[in-house]
């Protein structure tokens, strides 16, 4: 009976990509073209923020950006970068409410769950960044608790809602890296009743750019007594 649904699903209502528009095979969502123009993060990158290096690095380093910094989290994990088709949809769900999207966009956590960074301790828990309440009302549903949500289905790893952001902040998109450390001070706080003590968890979020709010949600799970802080992200700014 599902075959049958599916087929006739598709019959009426072709695949087709999200990017494009162009029909796709049945449970095609996007084509390798519009996938393409995301450029996927290669070796040489930094271990700690997977930022790519254009030059010639034997073995593993840390980029600048981190190297003078006392990050919190031990790396964070991108597999592409947010450019192209990909920075678009990252839009769409985050900005114009396409839900639907999530499903596009959990393809790529599913892939940085798979890095060696990650997959060298087994993760307690997923971790999505919150949201304040009022930016909850505004846009309807946090992104990053949805990717987290349907992340756990496909992993097994549950979700874990231990931290809360207490006070609303400005949009973090025009800032620099200092402006993004001083925006986000003292933002977030471990939710009452939290127990993640000697815990290996895994912080989510959609897009990567300076760090800035994975440190400052590190932080509050190292301060609780976290073993380990790692984070995954849709993509790399």
């Amino acid at each position: 009976m599902r075959i049958l649904l599916n087929t006739l699903v598709e019959l009426f209502y072709p695949s087709n990509c999200v990017g494009c528009g162009h029909p796709q095979d049945s449970g095609t969502l996007l084509c390798q073209r519009c996938k393409a123009t995301a450029p996927r993060i290669q070796p040489p990158f930094c271990q700690r923020c997977s930022r790519p290096y254009e030059g010639a690095i034997d073995g593993e380093f840390s980029c600048p950006n981190c190297e003078d910094r006392a990050l919190a989290f031990d790396c964070v994990v991108s597999v592409y970068q947010a450019k192209g088709v990909l920075r678009d949809l990252i839009h769409r769900y985050k900005y114009s409410g396409h839900f639907h999207l999530r499903r596009v966009l959990l393809e790529f956590l599913l892939e940085a769950m798979q890095d060696p960074r990650i997959q060298a301790t087994r993760a307690d828990g997923l971790v999505p960044v919150p949201l304040h309440p009022t930016r909850l009302r505004e846009r309807g549903f946090n992104q990053a608790e949805a990717l987290a949500e349907a992340l756990s289905k496909r992993t097994r790893v549950p979700v874990l809602q231990c931290i809360e952001r207490r006070l609303y902040t400005s949009t973090q998109t025009r800032f620099d890296r200092v402006e993004r450390m001083r925006n986000l001070r003292n933002v977030f706080a471990l939710r009452k009743n939290s127990d993640v003590r000697g815990k290996h968890l895994v912080l989510l979020d959609d897009v990567l750019t300076t760090g800035s709010t994975l440190h400052e949600c590190a932080c509050v799970l190292r301060a609780a007594g976290v073993e380990s802080v790692r984070a995954v992200t849709v993509a790399r700014g």
